[in-house]
């Protein structure tokens, strides 16, 4: 495989946790990690390891708090992301109304697009394909992320322009995403 994305409706049993360990220890180049493939690492820290270096893992704040316990302030989310990017030599894409990307040398980029509404079931796995795809096309995954996050929350952008705050879906995203 040129690029692998996992995590987005991949639930939590037994198998899947043991299949995700041997994707883990098998694959060797980056990958995309989100969602349940996020929530399988929290409750299997030793897994955290095995993770390809330069992968990107895109939790929300909720994803990335079980990952890494609470904070009180946000410097220190900041600190945690930061140190857990350079502990695992991975790219963190924290996403929240303002998506802060995090690279394994310690910078942060902060992403400015984007908009409540896509705060959507199926929004953050429409990133997770953006980012893959990226990958497969041989961007480096800091460029990726940077890449990936902007026009994901681009298209977001335009999307609530068409739909509305309240109306918009995952699907909307992905169709605002072909230039015309």
């Amino acid at each position: 495989y040129h690029a692998i994305g996992i995590g987005p409706g991949l639930g939590k049993e037994q198998e899947t946790t043991e299949s995700l360990k041997a994707v883990l220890r098998k694959y060797k180049k980056p990958m995309v990690i989100d969602a349940d493939a996020l929530n399988i690492l929290s409750e299997n820290q030793e897994f955290l390891k095995l993770i390809s270096e330069n992968s990107i893992l895109t939790p929300h704040v909720k994803e990335f708090e079980r990952l890494v316990g609470n904070w009180n302030t946000l410097q220190e989310r900041f600190n945690k992301q930061q140190q857990f990017a350079k502990e695992n030599k991975c790219v963190v894409v924290l996403k929240d109304a303002k998506t802060c990307i995090c690279c394994p040398k310690g910078e942060f980029f902060i992403n400015t697009t984007g908009n409540a509404g896509m705060a959507t079931g199926g929004s953050g796995d429409v990133l997770t394909g953006i980012l893959t795809g990226l990958l497969a096309q041989g961007y480096k995954s800091l460029h990726a992320a940077l890449i990936g996050v902007y026009f994901h929350a681009l298209a977001g952008d335009v999307a609530v322009q068409h739909k509305g705050m309240n109306a918009l879906i995952a699907s909307d995203i992905v169709e605002c995403l072909r230039i015309e």
